[in-house]
């Protein structure tokens, strides 16, 4: 295996956010995620998004192994993956970590802290409980289950909901239009109920959700402050990233007053941030943009190449060049050291990849004065990509 990064970064964390801790394995410094008394994780995240479709098994293993060297014991996974989702490939993301944990890896199950995330209601995805219609108690409880004989373990660290049973506007959406609202959503109770349940049960250690909105968390939160039997929100996965800030305007204030951890996910803007797709180029034939168009919804939607975003991606990459690093490594430095990230969830579709990212990953926080003109670049060309 090749040279893995050393230790991940320490960072600095707003107060009630959460707080860098002592070193972990590999010297890694950890970060407690929800407040204190939370749970001890590596600053990065590794995403199995693509294990099984853009990135061969062996290959995933590879690379679990290399994060691992580097200090990573925090991996993220869905029922749904890999991505472009389709029947032939559903859960067999879940089934390389698993694979790689109880086969291949020395260190015991307790050494990992391990996130994955129930699907929420898709007319697409049939092969995943006929839809699914429904985010329920009944629908919540099977995922579980299908989850913890893939990644063959009896426990789930962070049970995440994908998205939420209800219409709200994502991936590049970003006006609420109130004639898309429909009635019959699942109750924010039931769900939380599900997850007690769970908890009681000794499946699932912790609650999260992802790709949800300000009130969505309010309400949750404000749900498990009043019923002590219900879970508390630990985390939020949300994309953030130089091209998508859409989480400082109010979702922010919500984690910081409540104690949830941003997950922060495609800190590279699904490959924009490399600059491989704008470098007149087109970007490699096997980039994920290119290999999978129009089978990838939220790359056609979020990520789509729209002069605000290549403008974006031009101004950074220039400013990239301008202090010696490549435009991965702006990218990485800013999301990973972000005061507002509880940790990055990071992908890539392959060893060298990957390598690159933890190399910026621990490297220095980034000077007050590329900071400064991250901010200029950010007030010229806000969220492109939200």
């Amino acid at each position: 295996m090749g040279g893995g990064a050393a230790g991940l970064p320490a960072r600095a964390v707003p107060a009630r956010a959460g707080a860098r801790g002592r070193a972990g394995p590999g010297g890694t410094d950890t970060v407690t995620l929800g407040g204190a008394g939370g749970p001890e994780v590596s600053a990065v995240c590794l995403g199995t998004m693509l294990f099984g479709e853009g990135t061969p098994p062996a290959e995933a293993r590879r690379m679990l192994a290399l994060a691992a060297e580097a200090g990573v014991r925090f991996f993220d996974s869905a029922e749904m993956y890999p991505v472009p989702q389709r029947a032939a490939t559903q859960g067999r993301s879940e089934e390389i970590l698993g694979q790689w944990m109880a086969e291949e890896s020395s260190a015991p199950r307790d050494a990992f802290f391990v996130a994955t995330k129930v699907a929420g209601p898709s007319g697409q995805m049939t092969w995943i409980r006929d839809g699914p219609q429904r985010l329920d108690a009944a629908a919540i409880a099977e995922a579980v289950d299908g989850s913890l004989a893939r990644l063959r373990t009896d426990y789930i660290d962070l049970l995440q909901l994908h998205w939420p049973d209800r219409y709200v506007p994502m991936f590049g959406d970003v006006e609420y239009d109130p004639r898309n609202r429909y009635g019959a959503t699942v109750p924010l109770e039931e769900q939380l109920g599900a997850v007690s349940r769970l908890v009681e049960q000794g499946k699932v250690r912790h609650f999260g959700v992802s790709n949800e909105t300000p009130w969505g968390l309010m309400r949750l939160c404000e749900l498990a402050r009043s019923d002590s039997r219900l879970p508390r929100v630990l985390t939020l996965q949300n994309s953030f990233n130089l091209l998508c800030r859409s989480f400082d305007a109010g979702l922010a204030e919500c984690c910081l007053e409540e104690d949830v951890s941003l997950l922060a996910y495609s800190p590279l803007a699904m490959g924009l941030l490399t600059g491989k797709y704008t470098d007149g180029s087109g970007g490699p034939p096997g980039a994920r943009l290119n290999r999978y168009r129009g089978r990838y919804a939220e790359a056609e939607g979020r990520y789509a190449l729209r002069p605000p975003v290549r403008a974006a991606v031009a101004a950074y990459g220039d400013l990239a060049a301008a202090w010696g690093m490549s435009q991965l490594e702006l990218a990485v430095r800013f999301c990973v050291r972000h005061p507002l990230v509880g940790c990055m969830v990071a992908g890539a579709s392959d060893a060298a990849q990957l390598r690159a990212v933890l190399a910026a990953a621990v490297a220095p926080p980034l000077p007050e004065d590329v900071l400064r003109e991250v901010a200029r670049i950010h007030r010229l060309h806000p969220s492109p990509a939200p």
